[in-house]
């Protein structure tokens, strides 16, 4: 039994922002079964992880039951999909249960994705299936142990239904994720395309209480709330590209004002480099391509600005259009320097000199021009820092097209303090061994559908420690073989 005081929430947003969503409850489902259980996170949030492993936790973890305190709803938002502007989503298949505060103090969103019709769902049945449930938990889980801002898997839970889709029925499933909050662009995106300025303002408010309450007296609060915005999305796709990841849907209904990665539906880590790198089936002019995710990231902060406009100068409109362009074009340099800075470290560099941002950029030219494998150059660049070049050097074909390049670092590197040891050292705590290689999670997930489950966890325990090169593991540190083919993902989830 799941004893009455297990889940302590503090619902804020239900309780403050009524009129932003409609209160909903999940649907019944025949048989909840958990297939993964982040306890780890559960004790994080306070929960009692045995608890939750038991029938009652089942049947909340997968919308069927609401916990005591809680106050499920759907919320309500627009967005811009692909560049064209859609003016009512919401979730349509998703639940906010409540919120948590953590044992750091932390208010943290329990959210459900899969549980079941809503009034957002806009003809879609409301299910999620295990495949890509699974895939959410397995690619948040990473992002987070990569020190990447995201949402996080507390559970993937079996619903005993058979879900058609387009290859036939499929297990029916629902992912128990946790956030710092799911407000989005397009959660503003909705009151302003309606005309509704004070509730633009309740929720810009709100959250500035919520993630910025250093701003709650500021007289310019709206346009500093937008700066700091601005700085954690520049800060987060700047970490996204250290890693080679692409999102592959960044509508606006998917960048959150908390600066967390969301929604993985068709995201891939990619193995060759390649800016031009797209995976989703459904991105067929490459816009948010691996090397376009700055652009578009800047594009979604100018329609997220345009929704405070009233608010920066209710007096004078011009004026605010002003500042706020200003502030949009200010991502350009901000996004520039967090690269750079994520880039330089992946090469052991801390101390920025004049010069380090083309030693970059001659480096991923040569990698491109010779499809080297991204993750795997990084990290054993920290072998040639150390003085063997040549496990790098075995990556390309003709490995005297690195040559020159591995001159011109390494005596860049010997100008860092301290000694190239510790340079050495500092870049394998920054570039990862493992990652979600695309070969290895269609292989987990296909074995998981058909009941296997030990490829997938076996998968999730080596992405869960990336930097820490363990013996018998070698298969998870390459890329996928030719056979595996040109890779493309779903909006499954």
């Amino acid at each position: 039994m799941i004893r009455a005081d297990s889940f302590t929430f503090d619902n804020s947003y239900a309780l403050e922002l009524e009129g932003f969503y409609a209160p909903w409850k999940g649907e019944s489902v025949p048989d909840p079964q958990i297939v993964m259980l982040n306890r780890d996170l559960a004790e994080e949030l306070g929960l009692d992880p045995d608890e939750l492993a038991n029938e009652d936790g089942a049947a909340i973890l997968a919308g069927s039951e609401a916990p005591e305190g809680a106050a499920p709803l759907a919320q309500v938002y627009a967005g811009h999909q692909f560049g064209g502007f859609s003016p009512r989503l919401g979730d349509g298949r998703a639940l906010l249960v409540g919120e948590l505060i953590d044992r750091h103090g932390v208010r943290r969103d329990l959210h459900l994705k899969g549980s079941g019709r809503t009034p957002f769902s806009r003809g879609g049945d409301g299910k999620a299936v295990l495949g890509p449930v699974l895939r959410e938990y397995l690619i948040g889980e990473a992002m987070h142990a990569l020190g990447v801002p995201t949402t996080r898997a507390l559970a993937a839970v079996t619903t005993g239904e058979r879900i058609l889709r387009q290859d036939g029925p499929e297990p029916g499933a629902v992912l128990a994720r946790v956030a710092n909050s799911h407000l989005r662009v397009g959660t503003f995106e909705f009151f302003s395309a309606r005309g509704e300025t004070e509730k633009v303002r309740r929720l810009a408010d709100y959250a500035i209480r919520r993630h910025f309450p250093e701003l709650d007296e500021d007289d310019h609060r709206y346009l500093q709330m937008f700066r700091k915005v601005r700085d954690r999305q520049a800060a987060l796709v700047a970490q996204w590209m250290s890693v080679g990841f692409v999102h592959g849907v960044m509508n606006t209904d998917n960048m959150t004002i908390s600066g967390e990665t969301i929604d993985y539906g068709p995201c891939a880590f990619m193995d060759g480099y390649d800016p031009a790198a797209v995976f989703s089936s459904i991105d067929h002019r490459g816009r948010y391509a691996y090397g376009n995710q700055a652009a578009i990231a800047q594009w979604n902060l100018a329609r997220f600005v345009e929704t405070l406009l009233p608010l920066i100068d209710p007096n004078d409109i011009d004026h605010a259009i002003e500042v706020a362009t200003e502030e949009v074009e200010a991502f350009g340099p901000v996004y520039q320097r967090a690269w750079l800075e994520r880039m330089s470290a992946k090469l052991g560099v801390d101390r920025p000199e004049e010069g380090d941002r083309d030693l970059v950029e001659e480096l991923l030219g040569v990698v491109h021009a010779h499809d080297v494998d991204f993750t795997s150059l990084f990290r054993r660049l920290g072998e040639a820092a150390r003085g063997d070049p040549r496990p790098t050097r075995a990556l390309f074909v003709d490995p005297t097209t690195l040559d020159a390049w591995l001159g011109t670092w390494l005596e860049r590197l010997v100008r860092e303090p301290g000694t190239v040891g510790a340079r050495a050292d500092a870049m394998d705590r920054v570039n990862p061994v493992y990652i979600p290689r695309n070969h290895k999670v269609e292989e987990a997930l296909d074995a998981a559908t058909a009941s296997d489950l030990e490829p997938f966890e076996r998968l999730l325990t080596v992405i869960e420690r990336p930097f820490e090169r363990r013996a018998g593991l070698e298969a998870y540190e390459v890329r996928a073989p030719e056979s595996f083919g040109p890779y493309r993902t779903f909006c499954g989830t």
